[in-house]
């Protein structure tokens, strides 16, 4: 019988180089809490790391890390930011002798410090176990329980197409599950306690032990605990996309009062959620990937009281009066004041025979982080010449034998970061073949080979490989805007001063659109979806910001 969460133990970690201060914490730490926590003590970052690993692969949870700033080889932030790969939930706090003002911001923007505590901490009844009785309370209050991360499953075949969308659904929104292969033996036990067959793939088995055959990813959310119907039918701000700028609309919306509901049909994030390390976002020297990054962002939001909602897909916007409805491909609606699109952009599909047949079968579109560690030791390939192909690439080149950039143009440098080119000509296990294209895929059920062609002289060449991950174009996605909205000629949505006056031919108020506003008053549009917009990640964040004092102003004239 699963255990309960009262009866499992968390771990409460602390490190500090000083043997003396690290008892005394631990000493503090267990008179108080040791009957219902695990108090795990260690005198260096390392030590505590591979402390932290051993619990990870024994399914045991961590509620709070203790890690003292000035200790040599890897200091208190170091230490906390590697800790966060490892168990993103635990609360964080930041030990130190006197007040260090730029440690503590740096620690806020680098490892999302929750406190920051000084030296000596006596009485702790004063001035450490109420800062610690919170944090408790708080990670009991938001992270997913014990048992959920060992008991969720998903059982499918590796290369059947929809396992493969199911796990990168659940990766991206960041629920933990465990994966059982159908080519192995408890796979197939499974399977068949299931009642399912291969055809009948993937089977999600829930905590209660529930089989979901070849579910919906809307079934699975709504037994996953992600929210997917509104609260309520009328609110002050829709905002359509989960992606960064989707997200920071949300933040500052629900911050600043506005009822506010995120509409998301897969998962937060968008393309950068899929991103291994963001080098270049301001205020993470050391970087960020693009799902803490996305999970911070989800957290800011609920914490001021936006909804975030998933499997939810829009299919049509419509005025009514001074409402505006968004509808949903399940035949509801949800209605607003205003409403900011941030539906992002799609990777273009590739052209080239076998990669449809292909998708979700070896050929992946995005990053699909799920299926980095079937890439250990095999030849790898990535076609787009982009940040996001170079992320991809560094990112996969941690589990590959060898990576293969596959970049039509001549060089990197009008496409890509300068600081992305020189890490990817640092890594020896990258190559970048330029002025290059596929012009095959090839295999029976999964992919197996490719051929490639040289541009500039034609000649094609055969290339064993099973996984091939592509990162080209960039498509609106906005059929669903029809005759609603002003699109230019590839789907962007046109704002502000890119408008036209045969644009602006019915609209309807005296004065002109707002930057951000779209032919339609009160509906906006921020990040790539918009025409001529940046397409960078703080960008799309500050244009979201933008956006809701925007939507302040319009509301106001109401």
């Amino acid at each position: 019988m699963a255990s309960t969460a009262s009866e499992v133990r968390p771990a409460i970690l602390t490190v500090d180089d000083d043997p003396a201060v690290s008892r005394a914490v631990s000493r503090d730490l267990r008179r108080k809490y040791g009957e219902h926590s695990r108090i795990v003590r260690a005198e260096s970052g390392a030590e505590a790391l591979d402390a932290l690993r051993q619990m990870k692969l024994r399914g045991e949870q961590v509620a709070l890390l203790l890690a003292d700033y000035r200790m040599p080889v890897m200091n208190g932030i170091e230490f906390l930011e590697q800790a966060m790969d490892i168990f993103p939930h635990a609360k964080r706090v930041l030990l130190t002798a006197y007040a260090d003002t730029s440690a503590a911001i740096d620690a806020i923007n680098v490892v999302d410090l929750d406190h920051y505590l000084l030296k000596p901490w006596d009485p702790p009844e004063e001035k450490l176990y109420p800062v610690v009785d919170d944090l408790l309370k708080a990670w009991r209050r938001d992270v997913r329980k014990p048992d959920r991360e060992r008991e969720i499953k998903v059982v499918g075949h590796r290369w059947s197409a929809p396992s493969a969308q199911m796990r990168d659904f659940l990766a991206r929104n960041q629920v933990p599950y465990r994966w059982y292969s159908t080519e192995e033996p408890e796979g197939q036990r499974l399977l068949d306690a299931a009642g399912a067959d291969d055809h009948e793939l993937p089977v999600v088995i829930t905590v209660d032990g529930e089989a979901l055959i070849a579910p919906t990813r809307s079934e699975v959310a709504s037994r996953v605990g992600l929210a997917t119907a509104p609260e309520r039918h009328f609110y002050d701000l829709i905002v359509v996309g989960g992606g960064p700028g989707g997200l920071g609309a949300a933040v500052y919306g629900a911050s600043e009062g506005l009822r506010t509901v995120l509409v998301e049909k897969f998962a937060t994030g968008g393309q950068a959620g899929t991103s291994s390390r963001i080098e270049n976002y301001l205020g993470f020297p050391d970087g960020v990937s693009g799902g803490q990054l996305t999970d911070r962002a989800r957290r800011q939001a609920a914490k001021f009281g936006a909804e975030v909602l998933t499997t939810c897909e829009v299919d049509g916007l419509e005025v009514n009066g001074s409402a505006r409805s968004v509808r949903l491909t399940d035949g509801s609606a949800i209605d607003a004041k205003a409403v900011i699109l941030a539906t992002g952009v799609a990777y273009r599909q590739l052209a080239s025979p076998g990669c449809v047949e292909l998708t979700g079968c070896g050929v992946y579109y995005g990053a699909a982080l799920a299926e980095a560690d079937g890439c250990r030791d095999q030849d790898v390939y990535v076609v787009g010449g982009a940040n996001s192909a170079g992320q991809a690439a560094v990112f996969l080149a941690r589990y590959a034998r060898s990576v293969t950039m596959l970049v039509r143009a001549p060089s990197l440098e009008q496409s890509m970061s300068y600081y992305l080119i020189q890490q990817l000509a640092g890594i020896k296990q990258v190559t970048v073949r330029t002025c290059t294209e596929v012009a095959q895929a090839q295999g029976t059920g999964h992919l197996e080979q490719l051929i490639v062609r040289d541009l500039n002289t034609g000649r094609t060449e055969t290339v064993d490989t099973q996984r091939l991950f592509i990162f080209i174009g960039a498509e609106p996605r906005t059929g669903w805007l029809d005759g609603v909205l002003v699109r230019d000629k590839r789907g962007f949505v046109l704002a502000g001063p890119d408008l036209s006056l045969d644009d602006l031919a019915e609209w309807p108020l005296d004065r002109p659109p707002y930057h951000l506003e779209t032919s339609v008053p009160g509906v906006f549009a921020v990040g790539d979806v918009r025409a001529e917009s940046a397409k960078r990640v703080a960008s799309a964040v500050g244009e979201g910001a933008m956006a809701v004092m925007l939507v302040h102003r319009y509301l106001e004239l109401l």
